[in-house]
């Protein structure tokens, strides 16, 4: 009488899948570790400088008012990135961003630029959906081009542009320019930063994405979906915390009759007013109120504090260090930065 075998995996699909699953438990866990820390260090300083009555200081206030304001603004933005390149890497088909991917490069660029309008994201949500496109198989060009004229170009930031300036003619002036300069540097950034391959542009992360999309195809996709949406969101929130931290810093040290005196020639005044945008690191959604209350700047100041800001601030320079290699934010303020200045010199001649 015939015996029936039992049926058995092999052992080396056994350890395969053990591999996969430890890999992405020290992924998870090492993400958590590092937020966790640096919640740990900041909430212990605050503890500390609370029973020793610091935070009485003038200055000490400004930094924790600057600081959970940038945390709880930007936070949520991070989130909504992170559900979107978690959805790109889940249930977007290969087969449609390689349609993308086989487009040409010119018809590539100014076209993921263009698609921020339909983006209502700002840019700590824009970066990892742009790390997402280019390990999917995107252009970097694209991407970068898409990275950047997300957080300008999309409605919510137009609407509050529009109406932090009052819903005049100065309105309409500002708002335009404000596009048409951050689609003009998106473009420009995007082809002279991206020209090379994927892997020369993008960081490695140790138990990143790159291992979540080649071991993470086991198991749902809400799984999936969940794996990806915790691990880019942890890694992102705590460069968010960090820049947010020296941001803080930096503004509670910051003498504020520094600003007035900064204010009257317009190549020093528009080059003062990006530097603040560097420093404060405001979201898009909510720079345009900011801008306008700088009445002592020019308005072709305030509209380089307006592009400017969404392409490079200090909490950005955090993300950029940890998606990207090393030299990228300074490779993109030395294309940025120029072209802002030109851009708002022209507005403020013809306005």
């Amino acid at each position: 009488m015939p015996v029936e075998r039992a049926h058995t995996l092999p052992l080396d699909s056994v350890r395969s899948r053990a591999s996969r699953l430890n890999d992405r438990w020290r992924g998870a866990t090492i993400s958590e570790a590092g937020l966790g820390r640096v919640l740990g260090i900041l909430a212990l300083v605050t503890a500390t400088a609370w029973a020793a009555h610091v935070g009485d200081s003038p200055e000490i206030q400004t930094f924790l008012l600057v600081f959970s304001s940038i945390v709880i603004e930007a936070l949520p933005f991070i989130l909504l990135g992170a559900l979107a390149s978690a959805a790109i890497a889940v249930f977007v088909p290969e087969r449609s961003l390689a349609r993308i991917a086989r487009l040409p490069l010119s018809l590539q660029v100014p076209g993921a630029a263009m698609s921020g309008i339909a983006f209502p994201v700002c840019e700590c949500g824009s970066v990892p959906v742009a790390r997402r496109l280019i390990v999917r198989g995107v252009h970097p060009s694209a991407a970068i081009a898409f990275m950047l004229a997300a957080p300008i170009l999309n409605p919510i930031v137009l609407s509050s542009t529009w109406i932090a300036y009052g819903g005049g003619n100065r309105a309409a002036e500002m708002t335009g320019a404000r596009a048409a300069l951050g689609l003009t540097v998106a473009i420009a950034a995007g082809w002279v930063i991206g020209r090379g391959r994927a892997g020369d542009l993008l960081r490695a992360r140790p138990y990143g994405e790159e291992s979540h999309h080649h071991h993470g195809t086991s198991g749902s996709r809400g799984a999936q979906f969940a794996d990806h949406l915790v691990g880019d969101f942890l890694f992102m929130g705590k460069f968010i915390v960090l820049g947010a931290g020296l941001s803080a810093f930096m503004q509670a040290a910051l003498p504020q009759s520094t600003l007035s005196a900064l204010g009257g020639a317009p190549v020093v005044s528009a080059l003062s007013l990006m530097g603040v945008a560097f420093v404060l690191s405001l979201c898009s959604e909510a720079d345009a109120f900011v801008a306008a209350s700088f009445t002592q700047f020019t308005p072709g100041a305030q509209l380089a504090f307006l592009a400017f800001g969404p392409v490079a601030d200090l909490k950005l320079a955090a993300l950029y260090g940890a998606t990207f290699r090393r030299m990228f934010l300074l490779r993109l303020v030395l294309v940025a930065a120029p072209i802002i200045l030109v851009g708002s010199l022209v507005f403020e001649a013809l306005t």
